[in-house]
């Protein structure tokens, strides 16, 4: 089961087994003929009409962007677990927003990467970190912005010293 939302309505999409071709759309059945044109583009018709699509755009998550017959549609497909972690509140996990970072472990701060104002994505590298003789590039957990900054090049850290607030 899913639940796609187009332009503010809601659809409940029901496929009969994986062959998505059969199925209900909020309980009325479908029977569909889907033909593959390319890695995105495909020719779907139910008899009656028929509709040429191509995805123009899927994002990590559950947005999707396709053009069907030359008009742009922006939609929003979610599954059963997307829908259950929604209903446990625990949809906010995907993208998650971080509010500070700390020491891993105990070393010597070599190199910032980062000052306060900038953006940060879940990956960017934040600061250069030595321990055991190794450079350790850490990275950031989530997405944020830099607020302030509680270390500089050259101290030396415990492990869960605080190094970066975000805001």
């Amino acid at each position: 089961m899913y639940t796609i939302e187009i332009n503010g309505k809601k659809f409940t999409l029901l496929p009969e087994d994986e062959n998505t071709s059969k199925g209900k759309i909020n309980d009325k059945p479908y029977d569909l003929d889907i033909q593959r044109v390319d890695d995105s583009n495909y020719h779907i018709s139910n008899g009656s009409s028929s509709y040429d699509i191509e995805l123009i755009k899927m994002e990590e998550g559950s947005d999707i962007e396709l053009r069907i017959n030359g008009r742009k549609y922006k939609l929003n497909a979610k599954n059963r677990l997307d829908l259950l972690l929604e209903e446990l509140g625990m949809n906010s996990m995907k993208s998650r927003k971080i509010t500070n970072l700390k020491a891993p472990m105990p070393g010597l701060v070599l190199d910032v990467h980062v000052t306060p104002g900038d953006a940060v994505k879940k990956g960017d590298p934040l600061l250069i970190l030595e321990a055991m003789k190794m450079e350790n590039v850490i990275k950031a957990a989530g997405d944020g912005v830099v607020k302030s900054i509680e270390i500089n090049k050259g101290d030396a850290v415990e492990k869960n010293h605080l190094l970066i607030n975000f805001e």
